[in-house]
């Protein structure tokens, strides 16, 4: 894989999605249908994997890409493969809470080792740079000039005085009651991927998923953690999480600044 090549792809079709989910998410009204799981897909969803999936296509013709929004791409099985989530945090979309996310993403050998995080709602954009280290880029995030990047990195965690992020719309008695096994000084709410990226920039040490998630969920996420520092591991066993499991299902997991006296469950 091209890195350099891949980085300016994804951070250009992340800010062209984010353009175009935000056409939709500022019009006073848009179409919400609910998928054969139950769960909810916009017009921002189907528009913005649209686009990310020609533009990785037509860069990246010869990898294999997964998406949340194909069906038939779940099928597809491969050792190296581009995954995207291109509307991570729908609810929260619907709900106009800002916590939602484009996701872009590359795994190799089950690890996701690049990936672009982008939440237009709230101008921020973390990805990992062609060397696999992440950074934030921020100013206007124009298309043609990359603005300042600032290297992000985990914080160094007291055990004492943990800051913890947890699901915004997935909370629920299981994930209080894992939290409670540590010490905390503070607890923040997010939506969507972003949760991974306040323990790469330090603003968290620990975000525990006690609930079902698919890989396109985590992959852009983790591996822009992984490139600060971070590491995410099964909650079961806490061996590291994998990618390219059968159906693309993750179990649940804790992604945290290493450091942190991992709990079991």
């Amino acid at each position: 894989m091209d890195y350099q090549k891949l980085t300016e792809v994804m951070r250009r079709l992340a800010i062209e999605a984010g353009a175009r989910i935000m056409q939709i998410y500022d019009a006073d009204d848009f179409e919400v249908k609910v998928k054969s799981d139950s769960s909810p897909v916009t017009e921002a969803d189907e528009a913005a994997d649209a686009l990310i999936s020609a533009g990785l296509r037509a860069a990246f013709p010869e990898v294999t890409l997964v998406t949340e929004e194909q069906a038939s791409s779940h099928l597809a099985q491969a050792d190296r493969f581009l995954i995207v989530d291109p509307l991570d945090g729908t609810k929260e979309f619907i709900n106009r809470r800002g916590d939602f996310t484009v996701n872009i993403a590359y795994v190799d050998s089950g690890a996701p080792v690049r990936g672009v995080v982008y939440a237009p709602a709230q101008g921020r954009m973390f990805y990992t740079l062609p060397d696999g280290s992440s950074v934030e880029e921020t100013g206007k995030l124009d298309l043609e000039t990359v603005g300042p990047l600032t290297p992000i990195q985990v914080a160094t965690p007291d055990n004492n005085a943990l800051m913890v992020v947890a699901s915004k719309s997935h909370r629920d008695q299981a994930t209080d009651d894992y939290i409670a096994k540590y010490t905390v000084k503070d607890m923040k709410s997010a939506g969507s991927s972003l949760k991974f990226c306040l323990v790469a920039t330090g603003e968290a040490d620990l975000y525990p998923r006690v609930g079902r998630t698919m890989e396109w969920d985590t992959a852009a996420g983790h591996a822009v953690l992984a490139g600060a520092g971070g590491q995410v591991v099964r909650f079961d066993d806490h061996n590291p999480l994998t990618y390219g499991k059968d159906g693309y299902a993750n179990p649940f997991f804790i992604a945290y600044a290493p450091g942190v006296e991992l709990r079991k469950p």
